[in-house]
């Protein structure tokens, strides 16, 4: 389990890590069991407004002094990673944290010993396993919680953090995210790894939902689909969208112009090792607010672009950022510098194939 904690206003943030508390100033005091507690006669109110102002780093040793102190610390946080989906299902994550409004559910809900000094990464994200573990189809298929878990547990968090801003989960299905968008309406920002289309019907129904992240097909880890079904489901659900990002999905023409005819509000579009069909660049011809679009661990840009007077352009786009892509298809590369023909920035980093070409398209 990871804590996150926001700095009060009013204190300059502690070099020191709260994980490593500084414990050098108890040595001058001496421990007597008799003296009365003078912080009993502070009401909560007052003592977790005190608390709230120390600095960080003491926050933790703070909440080893008693009970009471414990219990205060838990509404000082307000970010969270869950390690252990038990801490969910059991309830005591709500006991013990009743503010909470970011919530990370991702590694709880993949079950693998965390203590596992054994780590499998495949660029975006990284599993810790055991020594009998062997990579034997997708991880979703060995080692991630059943759909109905996952729900249930959504269900209980819907109903404990009607405030909630932030969730991250794997897994979940449309009945579970479905609760989420009836009892979170203050929900803006979302991540889901190893969902389909038909779980993206679920999130529909969240209206203030500012910025998606959707994880479907991962190397040996998730094999899930999202095609341009689920991209429309989202597009029409979640028109106040600023910020998308989309790995490992499918989709083509037909989905980018969707999320651009109904998102109008969107400024930036990552795609990573995306499998769209050929042709998906003209549709960010609709995309009328993008300003920023980002390409990452793509072996291919657009397999079939089409004739460049088709394409479009993007007329709002000010920066291009490609990391880790395959720019040797000199055409592909040409149809993205046209339809992204008034960006101010082009970064390049680690791309396959950068040849004196590609400067000489970038004239575009």
């Amino acid at each position: 389990m990871q804590l996150h904690f926001y700095p009060p206003l009013s204190s300059a943030p502690s070099t020191s890590p709260p994980s490593e508390p500084d414990l050098t100033s108890f040595h001058s005091f001496s421990f007597d069991p008799s003296a009365p507690d003078y912080t009993s006669l502070l009401s909560d109110e007052l003592l977790l407004n005190i608390l709230s102002k120390l600095p960080i780093s003491q926050h933790v040793s703070n909440s080893l002094v008693c009970k009471r102190w414990l219990h205060l610390h838990g509404r000082l946080v307000y970010s969270l990673k869950v390690a252990d989906w038990s801490f969910v299902t059991s309830g005591r994550v709500f006991t013990r944290f009743p503010n909470l409004t970011d919530l990370d559910l991702v590694l709880s809900c993949i079950q693998m010993p965390k203590s596992s000094g054994i780590i499998v990464t495949h660029k975006t994200m990284s599993v810790h396993v055991d020594t009998h573990f062997i990579l034997d189809g997708f991880l979703e298929e060995t080692a991630l919680l059943p759909s109905n878990a996952v729900d249930q547990g959504l269900r209980m968090i819907a109903g404990k953090y009607p405030n909630l801003q932030r969730l991250a989960a794997t897994g979940a299905s449309e009945e579970g995210l479905l609760r989420i968008a009836e009892e979170c309406p203050t929900l803006q920002e979302l991540e889901l790894h190893c969902c389909g289309d038909l779980a993206l019907r679920g999130i529909a129904g969240i209206k203030n939902l500012q910025v998606v992240k959707l994880m479907g097909f991962i190397g040996v880890f998730y094999n899930s689909t999202i095609s341009d079904i689920g991209l429309t489901l989202l597009a029409q659900g979640c028109r106040r969208l600023v910020k998308l990002e989309l790995c490992g999905c499918e989709g083509s023409y037909d989905g980018i112009k969707a999320i651009g005819q109904c998102c109008q509000m969107l400024e930036e579009l990552t795609l990573s090792e995306h499998r769209m069909d050929g042709g998906w660049l003209a549709g960010l011809s609709f995309c009328g607010n993008l300003k920023t679009l980002r390409l990452r661990s793509c072996k291919s840009i657009d397999k079939s672009p089409g004739a460049d007077e088709h394409l479009g352009s993007c007329l709002t786009l000010e920066e291009l950022h490609l990391q880790g892509c395959q720019i040797r298809d000199k055409q592909s590369v040409k149809a993205l510098f046209l339809v992204c023909e008034n960006v101010r920035d082009i970064v390049l980093h680690d791309c396959w194939g950068l040849e004196d070409d590609v400067f000489s398209l970038a004239s575009i």
